[in-house]
């Protein structure tokens, strides 16, 4: 059984490649069982629709690496510790292939080039992950404080205090927890 859907925004492309699962740590979780999957996700993701990526096994298998190296670099920045050279390797690798290229449309939007690949859209994650690791937003990378959530999001609030993955979910359950203990 499955239970509802839940989208969130963590606040940077890399993070939303997360709650997809993770073969090794959250099997529950795995929704790229196959490059179907991940064309799927790209649809859902910031990146919007009208991004048609072409997919085959060994690429969704390197999407697989990439989302393994992701959690561990997002935890280890969350937690302020050392970024393991394994994981690196992997994002600085998917990172060194060309990425998508985006156009710009007579009307002023966005549109994706045609043929674009699931290594482009790879080589996109990983310079987002790059981009963020390294930038202002580092130290604000965060994993969700409740005890049975394990979303990593980038606090990007004026104070820098969020605690939850999302206010209406994590932490509307931590008030109504809260407040039953009081009663």
């Amino acid at each position: 059984m499955y239970g509802r859907s839940f989208h969130f925004d963590p606040g940077a492309l890399c993070l939303e490649l997360l709650p997809t699962g993770g073969a090794e740590r959250y099997p529950q979780f795995e929704s790229l069982h196959e490059p179907a999957d991940l064309r799927v996700w790209v649809a859902e993701s910031r990146l919007g629709a009208g991004l048609e990526v072409t997919v085959d096994e060994s690429e969704l298998a390197a999407a697989h690496a990439l989302r393994a190296a992701l959690w561990s670099l997002a935890e280890a920045r969350a937690r302020g510790g050392a970024l393991d050279p394994g994981p690196l390797a992997v994002v600085n690798a998917a990172a060194a292939e060309p990425p998508l290229a985006a156009r710009l449309l007579p009307d002023g939007t966005r549109a994706w080039s045609e043929g674009a690949t699931a290594s482009g859209l790879l080589s996109t994650v990983a310079r987002d992950a790059i981009e963020l690791f390294t930038g202002p937003y580092a130290h604000r990378i965060r994993v969700c404080g409740a005890d049975n959530c394990l979303l990593v999001f980038v606090d990007t609030s004026r104070a820098g205090r969020r605690r939850w993955c999302s206010m209406e979910r994590c932490g509307n359950r931590n008030k109504v927890r809260t407040h039953r203990a009081k009663n």
